[in-house]
């Protein structure tokens, strides 16, 4: 069944909760998954691309898959920077090449947005670490490290 690939928009926002919950039970984050505070933060990326940007996979019109890019500034890595934030493949979807093309895309949508370094997160036990690394990303002999500014969600 042919795959399409496109921009996500705020009427997509629906469908990447869903497919953020089904995420959720697969890999789930390491904070709380605050339905209300995730959509609100969805929506706001949506309507502003200096944040980043959201690609939405699917087949016919059944969201299968989604890749989120979010943009920073660091002089070490320098300038601007893209992390894949999220990017996730429903099972029943995994193997086909369907992550390796939406990293295929994370590069090509950072550099044409002027990022110099794209990073990314994964959690131990993850089998898409394989992956990551015949792309060529590297294991950084770093903690990553977080203080909230705010009140962490409970």
């Amino acid at each position: 069944m042919p795959l399409s690939i496109s921009r996500a928009t705020l009427a997509d926002l629906d469908s990447l909760l869903l497919l953020m919950r089904h995420m959720q039970r697969d890999d789930p984050w390491a904070e709380a998954f605050d339905e209300l505070c995730v959509r609100n933060n969805l929506a706001e990326l949506l309507h502003d691309p200096r944040y980043g940007l959201i690609c939405l996979v699917r087949e016919k019109d059944n969201p299968v898959a989604y890749l989120v890019i979010c943009f920073d500034f660091s002089l070490e890595y320098r300038g601007k920077g893209a992390w894949i934030d999220e990017l996730f493949v429903e099972p029943a979807h995994r193997g086909q090449g369907i992550g390796t093309r939406l990293l295929d895309l994370a590069e090509t949508v950072s550099s044409e947005h002027g990022a110099q370094t794209l990073h990314l997160e994964v959690n131990h036990g993850n089998r898409a670490i394989e992956l990551y690394r015949r792309r060529a990303f590297v294991d950084h002999h770093r903690y990553l490290m977080t203080k909230w500014l705010t009140p962490s969600p409970s």
